[in-house]
């Protein structure tokens, strides 16, 4: 090869590891550099020159990302084995930590996971690692961040998904919620015809009340009508003399001429009435006197 092929080729060598060591960062990654072995710290965003042979980088992502833990058996409290799997929510804030302190996160807070789930369920009974999820949660997720803030790795969630309890466990709730919403449904029912018997009550005492309004209104006005009724004959019988109230008595005789019965009953004021008729019949059938 002469010369000036050996410098051509020395050339392009050069810019092909030139170009390797230029590194294009994202907003949402960092390179952590070491330099013959040392740790330079992190670099990025933006362009990032390394140097060829000498710089190695590690990718550091620092978007939050998940873990699932698959389900795990544990033992409560009061000694009910009980089957549990749960997410991790975990993101880096410190990237050369996380490369430095840690050689497989994944794994490792995997085990802490496991090892710490198992712990936080030892303490609780059945009954309240199904009714307090939430705080199962936060304790676990506390415990959790106490190991892999070393690492600088932040658990910023941890979510139970699923809680499997043993099969007798199942069947005993089973007959528990249907025993709930049977006494749900009598309650209700109950409550129904409660208020039912109120409304019919109320119903009932309402329309006692306008019937008792109603006749005390009808017996006013009957009391008003006789009473006016009494005013106007008491009226009329004060214009009404005793020739008019003789001619009614003889109505009255003439009516009962007509009738079938023998018997008669007149009041005494009767034959007051006729006596006027009684004295100017006598003297129409009395003989004039002689004269001498």
């Amino acid at each position: 090869m002469s010369f000036s092929g050996f410098v051509l080729a020395a050339v392009i060598a050069g810019l092909i590891l030139l170009w390797n060591g230029i590194k294009i960062v994202r907003e949402y990654q960092r390179l952590v550099v070491f330099r013959l072995g040392r740790s330079y710290g992190p670099r990025g965003p933006g362009i990032v020159f390394l140097i060829p042979i000498m710089d190695k980088a590690i990718w550091v992502d620092l978007r939050e990302v998940f873990l699932e833990i698959p389900a795990q058996t544990c033992i409560t409290k009061d000694n009910a084995p009980i089957s549990i799997d749960f997410l991790i929510y975990w993101k880096v804030f410190d990237p050369q930590l996380s490369v430095i302190q840690v050689g497989n996160f994944a794994g490792a807070a995997q085990g802490i996971a496991t090892t710490g789930l198992r712990a936080v369920i030892g303490d609780i009974i059945l009954d309240d690692v199904l009714a307090k999820r939430d705080q199962i949660n936060q304790v676990l997720r506390a415990k959790l961040d106490e190991v892999t803030e070393r690492w600088g790795v932040k658990v910023t969630t941890v979510e139970i998904r699923e809680i499997t309890p043993p099969k007798d466990v199942q069947d005993a709730m089973t007959r528990q919620m249907s025993a709930e919403r049977s006494r749900r449904a009598l309650v209700t029912e109950a409550d129904g015809k409660k208020q039912a018997a109120i409304t019919i009550a109320e119903g009932e005492k309402q329309a006692a009340i306008l019937k008792a309004e109603g006749d005390r209104q009808a017996a006013i006005l009957r009391a008003e009508g006789f009473s006016l009724a009494l005013d106007k004959i008491f009226t009329i019988a004060k214009t009404v003399d005793t020739n008019t109230m003789s001619l009614q008595y003889l109505e009255a005789l003439k009516a009962l001429g007509a009738s079938p019965a023998t018997k008669f009953i007149f009041p005494m004021e009767f034959t007051r009435l006729l006596q006027p008729f009684l004295d100017y019949a006598g003297r129409s059938f009395t003989p004039p006197p002689k004269t001498p």
